[in-house]
């Protein structure tokens, strides 16, 4: 990838117009190598899934070597994109160009998020400075517990479930992740697809699993019969 990136930018810059391009190198998810059992994935919800690089390089609006370090998410992509070429659109975004943040104007954006997995996984939570919710919404395929709570701050890397410890945490959070959800639904007139997908997992007719067990057994797809199932 890195030799495919400096092709490009070779070629951009033999026509003379780098310092004229606005180049911004990003990711749609992180990957998971070795931690939590996960085995080179980007499945779930712990933040090396969930973390993505945002790398701008624009002379002429972006000081070099300047690193911040604000939350911003993909959603903010095409507004960044649209301030730094000076274009007016008229569209009303969901997401916010982090120019703000590069100009020191304020520190972040929507430091607590509702967070989702939904294409091997039914689940959600609720990501802030310090804490981590993840609720599974029907059986983890990796047998993990139906409610994780993380401290990020003491745990960045998310190795130890404390949310037997902070009960009320897990209420309080679970309390934003409902108002959240029951906001967007009234904003958007719809509900919320994650519990309205019916037959979640598609060709074996199987609908929500009923143990990690089960899920396992039908998700695996670490044999050659099983990925062509899955994928036919």
């Amino acid at each position: 990838m890195d030799s495919c990136i400096q092709t490009i930018l070779n070629v951009i810059e033999s026509r003379g117009v780098l310092d004229d391009t606005i180049i911004m190198p990003n990711s749609d998810h992180g990957e998971t190598l070795y931690e939590h059992e996960y085995w080179v994935d980007h499945r779930g919800l712990y933040d090396s899934s969930l973390l993505v690089p945002l790398i701008i390089r624009y002379p002429s609006k972006i000081p070099a070597v300047l690193r911040l370090s604000g939350y911003n998410q993909l959603k903010d992509f095409v507004p960044t994109l649209l301030e730094l070429a000076e274009i007016d659109s008229d569209i009303r975004f969901d997401g916010r160009s982090p120019m703000g943040i590069v100009r020191g104007e304020l520190a972040s954006y929507e430091a607590e998020i509702y967070i989702t997995e939904r294409t091997w996984m039914r689940m959600h939570g609720w990501r802030t400075p310090q804490w981590k919710l993840i609720r599974a919404l029907e059986p983890d395929f990796h047998f993990k517990p139906p409610v994780e709570l993380s401290n990020l701050v003491e745990d960045p890397d998310e190795t130890t479930d404390v949310a037997a410890e902070h009960a009320d945490v897990v209420e309080a959070l679970t309390e934003r992740v409902e108002c959240w959800i029951a906001v967007r639904e009234s904003e958007t007139g719809l509900p919320n697809p994650i519990f309205h997908q019916g037959d979640w997992h598609g060709h074996d007719g199987i609908g929500a699993f009923t143990s990690s067990q089960q899920a396992c057994d039908t998700l695996y797809i670490g044999d050659s019969s099983a990925a062509l199932r899955l994928s036919s």
